[in-house]
């Protein structure tokens, strides 16, 4: 296909994942509502257990407030729902370019990376209430803490969205191995980096004196780091492999 033609291509492409998008959107708008009723759980749970129910609040600081939050929360959900279109729009505009080769690693590497995303995510939505009730415990006593509502909506989609990307980053390790970049020698060399990482990364997303759920988040880390090593380097030895072979057929 010449220059043109490929601009074509991607107009296309592009026009019909806007318009996924668009549709997702719309949606998403009927029913942020028990979105909102999920994420405010937390709020609620801090305010009937307080000694002073008014401690803790949702607030909406303007007018357009509540609807603004709508909008950004119809726009991340509706990408979610029209996940399968963008993406596809996405895949099939570089498949064309893509060995048999390339393809099947590049399918792997996305089974492995979006269902892990997804269960960070989870992950993230299940601390989330723990990190906003030790936030309200530093309130002092007769104080009253109010949460801007698109604040605090920000809060929670960056927090899901940086323990989904922290689940991912093996595959991206992994990715990096396969490209020649970084070795599964040298990942595996920055264990106690990664250890050390996984711990503070679980003990600020767990309540202090939830010690099993604090494990069990590092753990689940740190596995995947070590697997993710693991991985790399039977790519290594593969490649060291295939190397030693084609020296031997050169030196023949």
């Amino acid at each position: 296909m010449s220059l043109g033609q490929h601009l074509v291509e991607l107009r296309k492409r592009l026009m019909i994942a806007a318009i996924g998008v668009v549709a997702g959107m719309v949606v998403a708008f009927f029913i942020t509502d028990p979105v909102i009723w999920l994420i405010t759980e937390p709020i609620r749970a801090i305010a009937e257990t307080s000694e002073e129910r008014s401690k803790v609040e949702l607030m909406f600081t303007t007018v357009t407030s509540a609807f603004d939050l709508r909008l950004r929360m119809s726009f991340a959900i509706g990408l979610l729902l029209s996940a399968p279109i963008w993406m596809w729009q996405i895949w099939a505009f570089i498949m064309p370019g893509l060995t048999r080769k390339e393809i099947r690693y590049t399918v792997a590497f996305l089974a492995a990376a979006i269902p892990l995303f997804f269960a960070g995510a989870y992950v993230g939505l299940l601390v989330m209430p723990h990190i906003v009730e030790l936030m309200a415990s530093f309130v002092p006593e007769g104080a009253a803490s109010f949460f801007d509502a698109v604040y605090y909506y920000d809060f929670v989609f960056k927090l899901l969205i940086v323990v989904g990307v922290s689940f991912v980053l093996p595959v991206f390790l992994v990715a990096l191995n396969f490209a020649g970049i970084v070795s599964g020698k040298a990942i595996l060399k920055g264990w106690r980096v990664a250890v050390l990482i996984a711990c503070i990364f679980a003990a600020l997303a767990t309540p202090a004196a939830d010690v099993v759920s604090m494990l069990l988040l590092a753990g689940i880390l740190v596995v995947l780091f070590f697997a993710a090593a693991s991985v790399s380097l039977i790519f290594d030895r593969r490649r060291a492999k295939r190397d030693a072979a084609l020296l031997g057929d050169g030196a023949s």
